[in-house]
């Protein structure tokens, strides 16, 4: 937390020194000499001047002014500048494999440079002619810093293994950076999962959501009680200002008001903590699913009998339960274009092959075949009961019968009706396969599911409102398709079809969910 307060109380110094320091006055000029505006000039990204005047920052077309003054940039030798600040497991290998095959793929040469321990640049050069056409420099920080560094103008993309914090989005929105939680500020660009690892003799193959935030939080500290030998639990963790240690801080311990053991071992990089788990037979960590080494995964479970392990697919459907989007948070402002050509870049299918070689879960949606979610099904059949019977099942069989389901899934904040920030980046990214055409000709059903608190039918009404908020958030964020390819319908089954158990909230908060099935 006093990290958190310091990098927030940095931020707020540097955003009001930071204009004066960095930047230099200009007057730009209309053509006719009827319009003058004097300031400091913020950025220049090729075509448009950011500048903060006496009326606040504005941007002005540069193709409509004149500029004079000392911070008038170059116009003939213009070099997109472009600055990715924030969590070390993105920058360290992911950001830096998309920005080289970007570079490839857009005619341009990238030479990299090591900057100081944490930074980075890539300078890309027109293959042709060997004019320099941008400098992306990546800072390996954590997600605190990162959006420290947006704040203070540090930064023009954050790296974020979590959400915009509250205070963060409300001291971006005063500086004139938009709503950070708003549409198209952020979007998913890979994902990732926490397990928890032991050592490979240790007998455990199973751990229920809630034990391990207890164990984690010192609270289980025999590994008697979870059904194994009589011996002391020994917890390994990230250091705090690991983006690791701040997802685990946020989707494991918080929502349940528990904090990290005093006895826990810290570790300085995740093949550290890896190596550690693996060497301490009565050992138990939490480590991103690409680092876990030889050390031994455990299935999350629950006391109604479902096991979920992190798997590629259980990953990209959310179904797992500490899935870890990996963000991009964007300011409300006009980027370069060679950056903006970056950015959609990283939606494509090339990227997604990056992002899969990397080691990560990408975001290319897949089309799973009824016939191989029978688990689903059979789990749904062993827990029916008075209020989900037989006939509901068999409706919901007749109907997703001969549909593949959509690996995109969708889900809300904690309470709300508000699409949470991994699933609003999915209807975006949903949205641009309809522009495209992706899926013209075919038949898309959204289907909501729930809970099993409340009374059934309760629950069913609920999940197909989910299911009709889904849909309208994609219609309208899908501006330029032609709705009259497809054929786009709604259905809600309530508790009918549960991924997991219900008795924590992070069981309850998978169950519920919108997924997509296609015919």
């Amino acid at each position: 937390m006093a990290m958190r307060c310091a990098a927030v109380l940095a931020a707020l110094f540097l955003l009001v020194t930071a204009p004066l320091a960095r930047a230099q006055d200009v007057t730009l000029m209309s053509r006719d000499g009827s319009v003058e505006i004097s300031g400091t000039l913020l950025g220049f990204d090729g075509e448009f001047y950011r500048v903060h005047t006496i009326y606040g920052e504005l941007t002005v077309d540069g193709s409509g002014v004149s500029c004079d003054g000392p911070g008038c940039p170059n116009l003939t030798d213009y070099v997109a500048e472009l600055t990715i600040s924030g969590a070390g497991s993105m920058g360290r290998v992911l950001l830096p494999a998309l920005i080289e095959v970007f570079a490839q793929k857009s005619g341009h040469e990238v030479t990299r440079t090591g900057m100081d321990d944490d930074r980075t640049q890539f300078t890309l050069t027109e293959a042709e002619g060997g004019k320099v056409a941008g400098r992306f420099t990546i800072r390996l920080t954590n997600s605190d810093e990162g959006f420290a560094d947006l704040l203070a103008d540090e930064a023009d993309i954050v790296m974020s293994l979590r959400e915009v914090r509250p205070a963060e989005a409300k001291l971006a929105q005063e500086a004139g950076l938009g709503d950070m939680t708003g549409r198209g500020r952020s979007r998913v660009l890979a994902l990732d999962a926490l397990v928890p690892i032991v050592a490979p003799g240790n007998p455990l193959r199973l751990i229920g959501t809630p034990d391990l935030a207890r164990v984690v939080a010192g609270e289980i500290d025999n590994w008697a009680e979870l059904g194994g030998p009589d011996a002391p639990i020994t917890v390994h963790m990230r250091d705090s200002r690991s983006g690791i240690w701040q997802a685990v801080e946020d989707r494991l311990l918080a929502p349940v008001g528990k904090s990290l053991a005093a006895t826990a071992i810290r570790h300085d990089s995740d093949p550290e903590l890896a190596r550690a788990v693996e060497r301490d037979p009565f050992g138990i960590g939490l480590a991103s699913v690409t680092e876990i080494g030889n050390a031994q995964q455990l299935a999350l479970s629950g006391e109604c009998g479902f096991a979920l392990a992190a798997s590629r697919k259980t990953i990209k459907t959310e179904d797992y339960p500490l899935t870890a989007p990996m963000f991009l948070y964007l300011p409300a402002r006009r980027l370069p274009k060679l950056a903006r050509d970056f950015l959609t870049f990283t939606r494509s299918t090339a990227a997604q092959t990056v992002i899969r070689r990397a080691g990560f879960t990408d975001q290319q949606p897949e089309e799973i075949d009824i016939d191989s979610q029978g688990n689903r099904f059979a789990n749904a059949i062993a827990r029916a009961g008075n209020e989900v019977g037989l006939t509901e099942l068999q409706r919901l069989v007749s109907v997703l019968s001969g549909r593949k389901r959509l690996t995109t899934s969708f889900r809300f904040e904690a309470g709300a009706a508000r699409l949470d920030a991994q699933s609003r980046s999915n209807v975006e990214q949903l949205a641009h396969a309809l522009e495209a055409g992706a899926y013209d000709g075919r038949a898309l059903l959204f289907v909501g599911f729930s809970d099993g608190d409340g009374p059934a039918q309760t629950n069913k009404a609920i999940a197909l409102r989910r299911a009709k908020v889904v849909l309208a958030a994609l219609k309208q964020a899908a501006e330029t398709a032609n709705f009259d390819r497809l054929e786009m319908q709604v259905e809600g089954f309530g508790e009918a079809l549960p991924m997991a158990c219900d008795d924590s909230a992070w069981g309850r908060r998978v169950n519920r969910r919108v997924e997509v099935w296609l015919r």
